[in-house]
């Protein structure tokens, strides 16, 4: 028989030479891919949750359904990296993050990763931010890293006009202490830290037009207000810098100051230290992050702003912290749902993971004219107004669902992927896939109704995840290359990367999942970490083997399982044949829930138990068994 989408999740009987695709479910809905995905950059088309799923390869269930995260339409977007990927986005030439030469478009291999020679371990910063023009000073503490080679700092040549440089008090004349080739500025290593206790101090001035920033990435002129993209390659376009992933750094210090008529708000990331009035009828305010952050994930927003705040006191440290969600004045009487949907997405993650929140203050800035989707910089989120607005005379159900997912997911990165966060972009599945397999728990939980949660997942992942996997644009949850690293904010990393999230729980239990979370946080919180990490610290938590699973991160497509089954009646036992094919050249670890019913009174004879298929071909025995009996397969799926 045919599966449905309804039957897969009610784990109805299936007939026996049955097939069925298993393809990394989500929880939650395509409402969580499509929030994960969709928060940051998109507004469009977002992906697909996934997470085993299934579904009869007999059956021709292409479901289309649309998260509305997905439909946004508006202006082009740029992917720039993030929680979000829009596969309708647009690009120019001129906006890609790709990497060219001479010679074209250069190719990125995940194998060709090496660690840093020298890294930034404190930042400060100051924006002066004039009409037309804004002068940005940051003052860098280098420090000697792993890697080898002299100190080479991202800064994208058509954004930034350096107007300083100096390193430990001395000024540097390029040519001879540095030099800038193309996108990158080099300073030789005989001027850094030769041992491992040893800091430089790297000081410059640049010059950007926020105004003219089109790409709306780094710091860009939004409408009345300026505001931050540096996922995944924007901070290079705001300042010099090792802009990459793995080196996090401490900002102890940034310090916006602008005309305070026309910005009365002045916001960055982390806890605000201090404010005031300057000359010129101009204020400042100096925000601090003592938390390392990689420099994707750095904000700042200066604007004329309406709000509605708040506070939440965290269990059980008992901080009291201030919670307040912006928007133009005109949407602050929509934002009331925003705010208590942030106040229990951080109740829920207490509640589940044992995770609290870090700082005094949690700020969100809803933009009418934003470009992404959302984005979870470190304590100040940004958002597109449609991902956080409801009126409560017009919005329906799904709009307050939507906003309410969204929050989640941009909140949980909070842990899975500010604290915690990936080594480099080849990675991105393991803050964007474990973040929406967490926002679609969340919702399940929500909405009460995992199932229905779930058949809502499951018919995006089919709808848009499966399709991707079948076609060209086929690739692994960590791909092995990219030419630009937009091209990979895809279903598959983020609804399929929540599908292999949702395997370990499946092949882990409850409680065994959850001391993996625990042991990936105490291992890991502060780093920039990788998939394999994850796997690790779920195996080790649990004294079990996962390296079988680890191929899930390098196989692209949709793996088809058939089975078949026999009753002998005298041994009373029953035999259940599983067959999987894949594009792996090796057999996967692919589990798979089952239960047996009596196939004459329907009764359940053996409750739920979790088959780990191993072996290309493997049979599993079931004794003492009074009569025949039917599978339920893939329950909990």
């Amino acid at each position: 028989m045919k599966f449905t989408t309804a039957a897969m999740i009610l784990a109805s009987l299936v007939s026996p030479t049955s097939a069925f695709r298993i393809a990394n479910l989500g929880s939650t809905t395509a409402r969580s891919a499509a929030t994960a995905a969709y928060r940051r950059r998109a507004a469009s088309t977002f992906l697909p949750n996934s997470s085993a799923a299934i579904a009869a390869s007999s059956s021709s269930l292409q479901s289309t359904y649309a998260h509305p995260r997905r439909q946004l339409t508006m202006a082009p977007l740029t992917l720039r990296g993030g929680s979000s990927a829009l596969f309708s986005s647009t690009t120019t030439a001129e906006e890609s993050t790709t990497e060219t030469t001479s010679s074209g478009p250069k190719e990125i291999f995940r194998s060709d990763y090496t660690a840093l020679p020298f890294k930034v371990s404190n930042v400060s910063m100051n924006f002066d931010i004039r009409d037309g023009e804004t002068f940005i000073e940051s003052e860098l503490t280098i420090v000697q890293n792993t890697g080898e080679g002299d100190l080479v700092l991202d800064g994208e040549a058509d954004a930034l006009t350096l107007l300083s440089i100096s390193l430990d008090g001395k000024d540097l004349v390029e040519g001879v202490d540095y030099t800038i080739d193309g996108d990158t500025l080099t300073i030789v290593s005989s001027l850094l830290p030769t041992t491992a206790d040893g800091t430089s101090v790297l000081k410059t001035k640049v010059k950007v037009h926020p105004e003219k920033n089109t790409q709306l990435s780094g710091l860009y002129k939004s409408g009345s207000m300026y505001c931050t993209q540096c996922e995944a390659m924007g901070f290079r376009r705001i300042t010099y810098y090792p802009d990459r992933p793995d080196n996090m750094a401490i900002f102890d210090s940034v310090r916006i100051e602008a005309d305070k008529e026309a910005y009365p708000v002045l916001l960055g990331n982390g806890n605000k230290l201090e404010g005031g009035d300057v000359e010129g009828d101009r204020h400042y305010a100096v925000w601090e992050d003592p938390y390392p952050k990689p420099s994707y994930l750095f904000c700042i927003v200066a604007g004329k702003l309406g709000s509605v705040s708040s506070s939440y006191t965290t269990v059980p440290s008992g901080r009291k912290v201030h919670l307040e969600v912006y928007s133009e004045p005109e949407n602050v009487s929509k934002l009331g749902h925003a705010l208590e949907s942030l106040k229990k997405s951080m109740k829920w993650d207490e509640d589940t993971f044992g995770l609290e929140y870090d700082l005094d203050v949690y700020n969100v800035v809803a933009v009418n004219d934003f470009n992404m989707g959302a984005m979870e910089n470190k304590g100040l989120n940004v958002f597109n107004t449609a991902y956080c607005l409801a009126d409560p005379k017009s919005a329906t159900d799904l709009d307050y669902e939507r906003i309410e997912s969204v929050i989640g997911h941009e909140y949980f990165h909070n842990w899975t992927g500010n604290r915690v966060t990936c080594r480099d972009w080849f990675q991105l599945t393991l803050k964007e896939g474990l973040t929406v397999y967490r926002d679609q728990e969340f919702s399940g939980d929500m909405m009460q109704s995992h199932a229905v949660k779930r058949i809502e997942d499951v018919s995006s992942l089919r709808g848009r995840q499966f399709a991707e996997d079948a076609g060209p644009m086929s690739h692994p949850v960590r791909p092995d290359s990219y030419i630009s690293m937009d091209n990979f904010y895809t279903a598959t990393v983020y609804s399929k990367g929540a599908e292999v999230v949702r395997m370990y729980r499946t092949l882990l239990g409850k409680d065994g999942f959850r001391k993996g979370m625990d042991l990936y946080f105490e291992r890991h919180d502060g780093n920039a970490v990788t998939c394999d990490d994850f796997l690790s610290a779920m195996g080790d938590a649990n004294g079990v083997d996962l390296s079988q699973f680890s191929r899930w991160y390098q196989t692209n497509g949709t793996p088809t399982v058939k089975y078949s089954s026999k009753y002998d009646e005298e041994s009373k036992t029953y035999y259940l044949s599983l067959t999987q094919e894949s594009n792996c050249d090796e057999p996967l670890l692919i589990p798979i829930s089952v239960g047996l019913l009596d196939k004459a009174s329907g009764e359940e004879v053996v409750a739920t138990k979790v088959l780990e298929l191993k072996e290309k071909e493997q049979t599993f025995e079931f004794d003492g068994l009074n009569g025949d009996v039917l599978p339920s397969m893939l329950r909990g799926f």
